[in-house]
């Protein structure tokens, strides 16, 4: 046993004090060190006003992007209902010419809502379907559809509380969000 012990601190002793050495030692060929050396540096340090102009830029985008959402009308559904009603059928051909055109190298999500009546797996269902709608009726119109993802937010994300069939009206909807 003694043996053992001995023997494994001998060899714990020799694996720790092998690299003594910590600094590397690099020959100087023609100066190629000194070049690779300062490249590092002078790449992972940005100077302050490329600092501005990229967070402009993102800025920039968000602002774009804010503006451009403005622009996205709601669409509203009637009670239990996922077909786009006549009121609501002018609203398609002015968002999809903003998606085409403004807002072309954005993606688009289709967030769909209903009011608080049904069951919660019926409203996610409900506003799925009233998403899908959407979309038919958005690539229909040339917008591509392979930029646009859907969502069902059922009853959870109500823009207006209170106990009036005006609001509920006001719940049951469609709404754009553009991703960069």
């Amino acid at each position: 046993m003694k043996n053992i012990v001995m023997s494994s601190v001998v060899a714990a002793v020799l694996l720790f004090s092998g690299c003594s050495d910590k600094d590397p030692k690099v020959e100087d060929n023609s100066g190629a060190a000194q070049a690779v050396a300062a490249a590092p540096v002078a790449t992972s340090v940005p100077s302050s006003r490329s600092e501005s102009v990229s967070s402009a830029a993102v800025e920039s985008e968000s602002e774009m992007i804010a503006r451009l959402q403005k622009e996205l009308a709601t669409i509203n559904f009637d009670f239990d209902k996922f077909n786009i009603n006549a009121a609501n059928q002018p609203k398609v051909p002015a968002n999809a010419e903003v998606l085409k055109t403004k807002a072309s190298k954005f993606s688009t999500k289709l967030e769909g809502n209903c009011d608080e009546w049904g069951s919660d797996e019926y409203n996610i269902a409900l506003g799925l379907k009233r998403a899908n709608e959407v979309k038919k009726a958005l690539s229909a119109e040339g917008v591509n559809a392979d930029k646009i993802t859907m969502v069902s937010y059922g009853e959870s994300n109500p823009v207006c509380t209170e106990k009036t069939k005006e609001c509920w009206a006001q719940n049951r909807r469609v709404d754009f969000k553009l991703l960069p």
